[in-house]
């Protein structure tokens, strides 16, 4: 499984150092930034706690992207004319 994925990632330009294991990070960011309760995603997840699965595997991307989209912004302009 790892062999296949990391050819998945290599023909897709990611690199070829990813496993299937980092999926978990983002799909916990995902469902989490969806509003999914983080009891039900520790359900899927198949963690005994859902402690474990917001401090180790839930991210904030909704901040992060917004931020990054602030700097782009700053930078290479809105593309609204002034």
């Amino acid at each position: 499984m790892r062999r296949a994925f990391r050819l998945v990632t290599k023909k897709a330009g990611s690199g070829e150092f990813w496993s299937p294991r980092e999926l978990r990070h983002s799909f916990v960011s995902i469902m989490s930034d969806g509003g999914v309760p983080i009891e039900a995603i520790a359900d899927l997840c198949g963690h005994s706690s859902p402690a474990v699965t917001g401090q180790v595997y839930r991210h904030q991307l909704g901040p992060v992207i917004s931020r990054g989209a602030r700097v782009a912004d700053s930078v290479f302009g809105t593309g609204e004319s002034a």
